[in-house]
């Protein structure tokens, strides 16, 4: 069946704002990063590596608390029949401030244990600081979801992308002024009341109020709290790696690590934007258990961005070394190394992604929360074992092994919902790993230094 450039353009089906949606995605990913990297580059210049390590660590901690009180209020907006109605958005928009209100709260609760922990004085101040970001989020706009609901994106991409130069303006200058870590946490607090403000005024929708149906906030809650248990479990995947890591190595090593870091997950972040902006919304229009055309739809979107992402991962990993000594100065280029292994992990990330929408679409955050806290447990036990054994190598190793661990029961779940693609799966992991492999050829000299530094 044809499909007309003037139906990309205007045209309102499905599949049309499906394409759009994609397009928009990847132009406002592509810009972002590009932002992202010259924002690096700067304040590499400007700040000494242990301002990232320090970063991490507070970022660590406010990620955790996020993640742990996550109500999947979003979700719940795509997937609700009332959805729509301005009372389910606003009820949840008060739910979402009082979770942010909280959430600053136990920042400031944290700071002191976590400076002791890491024998860092510094985080007693910076945690409580940058954890006012988790109120301001909290004035987020539910019309985000509501755009994500009807694959409309392009606004939310024009006011990240505005907010982001903002952040690196401010944060730029201060750098400049001070070279101070600090520098870091007042970009952080003004982009986010930037990004707040202008999807407020830019998107399409009714504006929020405060407002409280409880029957509604039950009914958010209700699909919300495996959620939130999921969430729990999401963090242990997603940060206990640079949390174990950060006791085992110096902040020097840990703002090394995290510049390699850095490039190697952008694959990953763009599966999973384009998982939770387009996959997820397809799962939930076109369930695939329901009919082999309605799996063919969400396959093929899936596959398309499997491709493209591992394809950008296998280019990270073969340019690794000269892009990072090109790039930054010497304090940084054992980063160029890490990148490259990195890439093992980032193709098992990749191959195993964007699965979720074909329980969740379908309301079972259950399952969703039995899944990820099974591959919690192992990765938390896996990170501990190869980190305190083998320091950044194990990092490095910990998190692609702990998904081919945990590959077997994701695939029996996704089977079950008519999901599972376990060809565009080898497929994937054949041809990322093949990059890395020769991108480990090309510069074993260079990754051998890597070693079992802790």
């Amino acid at each position: 069946m044809q499909f007309s450039l003037n139906e990309f353009l205007k045209g309102d089906g499905t599949r049309a704002r499906a394409l759009r949606s994609s397009a928009i995605l990847v132009f406002g990913f592509g810009s972002s990063n590009v932002l992202r990297l010259a924002s690096n580059l700067v304040l590499a210049r400007l700040l000494f590596p242990e301002a990232f390590g320090l970063m991490s660590l507070v970022y660590v901690f406010l990620t955790g608390l996020a993640m742990f009180s996550d109500l999947g209020l979003n979700l719940s907006i795509i997937q609700n029949k009332r959805g729509e109605e301005p009372e389910f958005l606003n009820t949840a928009w008060t739910l979402q401030i009082i979770r942010g209100v909280i959430l600053w709260l136990c920042a400031c609760a944290l700071a002191y244990p976590a400076a002791l922990i890491y024998g860092e004085p510094q985080l007693a101040l910076l945690l409580p600081v940058v954890g006012l970001t988790a109120i301001i989020q909290g004035f987020t706009t539910t019309k985000i979801a509501l755009a994500n609901r009807n694959l409309q994106i392009g606004v939310q991409v024009s006011t990240d992308l505005a907010s982001q130069v903002v952040t690196l303006i401010v944060t730029a200058v201060m750098a400049w002024f001070t070279g101070s870590v600090w520098s870091l946490v007042v970009g952080s607090l003004v982009g986010a009341v930037l990004k707040v403000v202008a999807q407020h005024l830019t998107l399409k929708g009714p504006p929020n109020r405060w407002h409280w149906d409880r029957e509604l906030a039950w009914d958010m809650i209700h699909f919300g709290k495996y959620i939130f248990l999921s969430s729990i479990a999401g963090f242990l995947i997603n940060q206990s790696d640079r949390a174990i890591l950060g006791g085992y190595i110096s902040l020097t090593d840990l703002g090394i690590f995290m510049v390699g870091f850095m490039f190697a997950t952008v694959p990953v972040e763009l599966a999973r934007a384009a998982g939770s902006q387009i996959v997820f919304p397809l799962f939930s229009k076109f369930p695939p258990a329901q009919s082999a055309d309605n799996r063919a739809k969400v396959l093929k979107a899936r596959r398309l961005i499997l491709l493209a992402t591992v394809a950008l991962s296998g280019l990270l990993s073969l340019v690794s070394v000269p892009m990072v000594e090109l790039l930054y100065d010497e304090r940084y280029h054992k980063a160029g190394p890490i990148l490259a292994l990195l890439g093992f992990t980032v193709t098992a990330q990749i191959a195993t992604s964007n699965y979720d929408g074909s329980y969740l679409g379908s309301g079972d955050s259950k399952q969703h929360f039995y899944l990820i806290s099974a591959q919690a447990a192992v990765q938390v036990v896996t990170s501990f074992l190869l980190i305190s054994r083998f320091g950044i190598l194990g990092a490095i190793f910990a998190v692609g092994l702990t998904m081919l661990l945990a590959y077997p029961l994701r695939a029996r779940v996704v089977h079950k919902y008519g999901a599972w693609d376990p060809k565009a799966d080898l497929a994937t992991l054949a041809l990322g790993w093949g990059c890395a492999l020769l991108s480990l050829w090309i510069w074993w000299a260079q990754v051998a230094t890597v070693g079992v530094t802790r």
